[in-house]
């Protein structure tokens, strides 16, 4: 089965950085990339996704995204206020 993903529709923006040279040939070196302007494009994606993905386990850990326990009403798990069915062993 294939996942369905959102085409990424790249907008290019040209700016101007000052990196020192040894910070470059890193960054070139961690993403595989043998020119400046996709290494460091792919070094800020990177970078973003981690950080969305911290920040959404941070949210985790926090109970940001708690529901009710299912079973707690103590019937079979099922929830005539929640729309979503409860998962079934089988």
């Amino acid at each position: 089965m294939k996942l369905l993903q959102k085409e990424a529709k790249l907008f290019p923006v040209r700016v101007s950085v000052d990196i020192d040279e040894e910070t470059m040939k890193e960054v070139m070196a961690l993403t595989g990339e043998t020119q400046k302007s996709p290494a460091l494009a792919k070094a800020i994606v990177e970078f973003t996704y981690r950080r969305k993905a911290m920040e959404f386990g941070r949210l985790i850990r926090e109970g940001a995204f708690d529901y009710p326990d299912p079973t707690a009403d103590g019937g079979d798990g099922s929830d005539p206020t929640n729309p979503i069915p409860p998962l079934t062993q089988g």
